[in-house]
């Protein structure tokens, strides 16, 4: 069967590449290895037998970034809607109210509005509000579109600019931990992703979380034509005269002259023969393991009425795997229901990220395995006691999972979760008509990986094809 393109993934930048030619009236056809959409961002449910019923849980979802306001234009989020033809409303988005990074006698809050961090950085760091406005200008004037731009070291364009180490540390945490597949720093041009997307437009969650965004674009794809198969594990990608020209799913031979790879760049290295003569791309090694608790109530806005929390109990930030299955003295604290609109009746969440290590989780035995999940689970509770000690209520549920559950589900190799070290800002592959999109092409967090998937199918899948 012949297609105009096809697309391996039906993640985020997978279902927007995909929606994107659908709407031009080109065959397109996206294939999943999974029996649902949203790739690391998806959901998942669990049977509670002790309280009974199916309850829910976003996977990777802490926070929507790139927020706007209804009827901003020219920022990220404003052009996903505009590509896709989606409307703002759709989304019902509830912003944060505010998130801080805790380190050790120092506390940063950051909002939807850059004012609160410009004056908590003025008020905690005086000295250094010089050199922080000099940061904001240089992040400002930063062309991160650029494809042609090389690596270059985060840390050492803050230390160029910053003396105070522990303001550069405190700067860096949220933006590596959410986004970086480098150990201990990131590539500058994605560090101006990150800070435009957090520290200058910042958070917010859709009501019914990442299952909203996932049904708007199911929607939208049907309604635009496009066709999409589950539980279609793409076992090779077919080349001739060493171009794309299809691919082998079961058996089956699907060719297209385009073909857009969502599922990672040394994953698709390693189902493309043509590729086996090239030094494949390094896989990352930051994965993570999560905890989510229910509690039989909300915490109340006067224990803590903050959105997320970056915890880190050193004055250093350590951005690297955990030496001892996980790395309890950092972390990532959600308190989900303190998005501005939720409820403030009902169960109350709560979920702790930890950095962990794959090879050790990878070498457990079954009775191994459930009883470090035991040990995660309580020291993501102690955690949760330390930031909000007056609370009291009942713990109702517990779910974790681990790196092992991130590679089992996402077939992410060594279950890792911005992908490989080496990303491919083009998108182009030593094989013509195969194309990277998502994380591995330097696009991050969700609303990045949909903007990924659109420029790609724009650039490759619709004015190639109409020159």
């Amino acid at each position: 069967m012949s297609y105009d393109a096809i697309v391996i993934g039906a993640g985020m930048s997978g279902l927007a590449a995909g929606i994107r030619l659908a709407m031009f009236d080109k065959k397109v056809v996206i294939l999943e290895k999974h029996s649902i959409p949203g790739g690391l961002n998806s959901y998942y449910q669990r049977r509670n037998f002790d309280a009974g019923g199916i309850r829910q849980f976003d996977v990777g979802l802490h926070a929507l970034t790139n927020f706007i306001k209804k009827g901003e234009k020219g920022k990220p989020f404003s052009k996903l809607l505009k590509q896709l033809r989606l409307s703002y409303d759709d989304f019902k988005l509830c912003p944060q109210t505010y998130s801080k990074i805790s380190f050790p006698g120092m506390e940063l809050k950051f909002s939807n509005d850059f004012e609160l961090l410009l004056n908590e950085v003025y008020e905690k760091f005086p000295t250094e509000i010089d050199s922080f406005n000099a940061l904001v200008l240089k992040v400002q004037n930063f062309n991160e579109l650029d494809l042609s731009i090389g690596y270059q070291s985060s840390r050492q364009v803050l230390k160029d600019l910053i003396k105070d180490e522990l303001l550069t540390e405190m700067l860096l945490c949220p933006l590596l931990i959410y986004g970086s597949a480098w150990e201990d720093d990131m590539d500058f041009a994605q560090f101006v992703i990150m800070f435009k997307s957090l520290y200058f437009e910042g958070f917010s969650r859709p009501e019914g979380g990442v299952r909203t965004i996932i049904s708007l674009l199911m929607k939208k794809l049907e309604d635009a034509g496009g066709e999409i198969r589950f539980k279609a594990p793409v076992n090779s990608i077919l080349t001739r005269d060493g171009k794309a020209i299809g691919v082998d799913v079961g058996g089956e031979e699907l060719f297209a002259p385009v073909i857009l790879s969502s599922i990672g760049y040394p994953e698709t290295v390693r189902i493309t023969p043509a590729l086996e003569t090239i030094s494949a791309p390094r896989v990352g090694a930051m994965t993570f393991l999560e905890s989510i608790f229910v509690f039989d109530k909300k915490i109340p806005t006067t224990q803590n009425d903050s959105t997320i929390v970056f915890y880190n109990n050193a004055l250093k930030y350590a951005y690297r795997p955990a030496t001892n299955y996980f790395d309890d003295k950092s972390a990532v604290v959600c308190f989900p229901d303190n998005y501005e609109a939720h409820n403030t009746s009902g169960e109350g969440t709560v979920r702790v990220t930890y950095m962990a290590n794959y090879s050790q989780w990878r070498e457990l035995d079954r009775s191994g395995y459930d009883a470090k999940k035991d040990e995660v689970k309580a020291s993501a509770l102690g955690l949760v006691k330390k930031l909000v000690p007056q609370f009291d209520g009942k713990l109702l549920f517990t779910d974790i999972f681990s790196p092992m559950t991130i590679e089992r589900y996402t077939w992410h190799l060594n279950g890792t979760v911005y992908g490989s070290i080496d990303k491919t800002r083009d998108g182009s592959t030593k094989v013509p008509g195969l194309f990277i999109i998502g994380t591995d092409q330097g696009f991050l967090g969700i609303v990045g990986s949909i903007l990924s998937g659109i420029s790609l199918a724009n650039l490759h899948g619709l004015m190639a094809s109409d020159s």
